[in-house]
């Protein structure tokens, strides 16, 4: 019996679930056909990262840590399919590796980061990282599974929600990172993954007054104006790389809260 193959339909990831595109716009990439995203699409984005941010913000540590482990336990599970999105099974090993490294991190950041500081006076002195709340980032094109998960990692493992604008060139081992993410145990909204143009997007995200934080890895040109757009809410602004694996990428997405408390009291 002849059938017609089911093909997949590459959509949007907000709020733990695969919408269309708002505006039902579709662009060519990598030869199939892929959600255009639109201002409203990174409206509802951020809207849903503000909404699941302080839930994921005040878990243990350890349980984010658990949480981005199975992360990488659903990304092995699809290896095979990553493969054939990317540069091969190298890229997807690494992958996995940086997301389990990461992960590790996740108990071991108020160690590291924060302290105990000494004071003169009968008082306590402690520095504790939190996170900065909802950020965006700007996925670079290369490598395409690599590049997203270097990026995204180092603002979740800290606290925070994240706004992924994917590759436009090559955005489908995003989705395929999206359907990995959906199927472990990270809380709906916690990621969203929006694929598109970056020109269009990316602007949307610099202006929005609820976005905290924004990583201009995969921004090119557009640096200049996406920092002056920022900088109407004092938008951190960091500039990450996506060959870079170290604990002081997470640092760039906390903020160090110092409290002072009397001694004896």
């Amino acid at each position: 019996m002849n059938r017609l193959p089911v093909k997949k339909t590459y959509k949007l990831f907000i709020g733990g679930a695969f919408p269309r595109s708002e505006s039902g716009r579709t662009y060519e990439a990598e030869g199939q056909n892929v959600a255009l995203g639109s201002r409203k699409d990174a409206r509802d984005a951020v809207r849903a990262a503000r909404s699941a941010q302080p839930g994921w913000g005040s878990a243990t540590a350890y349980n984010r840590g658990q949480v981005l482990y199975r992360v990488a336990e659903m990304v092995e599970a699809r290896a095979t399919e990553f493969a054939d999105l990317c540069s091969g099974r190298e890229e997807v090993e690494r992958s996995i590796d940086r997301i389990v490294w990461y992960a590790g991190w996740a108990d071991k950041l108020s160690q590291v980061l924060g302290g105990s500081n000494p004071v003169a006076g009968p008082y306590f002195n402690f520095t504790i990282p939190e996170p900065t709340g909802v950020v965006a980032v700007l996925a670079p094109d290369e490598p395409p599974l690599l590049g997203i998960v270097t990026r995204l990692m180092p603002p979740l493992v800290g606290g925070n929600a994240v706004v992924v604008v994917a590759s436009e060139t090559r955005p489908l081992a995003a989705i395929e990172l999206a359907e990995a993410i959906a199927t472990s145990d990270v809380p709906g909204g916690v990621v969203n993954i929006l694929t598109g143009h970056r020109s269009e997007i990316a602007p949307h995200l610099a202006a929005h007054m609820d976005v905290n934080a924004i990583d201009l890895c995969g921004a090119g040109g557009y640096s200049t104006e996406l920092e002056v757009s920022g900088a109407e809410n004092v938008k951190r602004i960091v500039r990450g790389r996506a060959d870079v694996q170290s604990p002081w990428e997470i640092a760039s997405f906390l903020e160090l809260k110092t409290i002072w408390h009397p001694i004896g009291q």
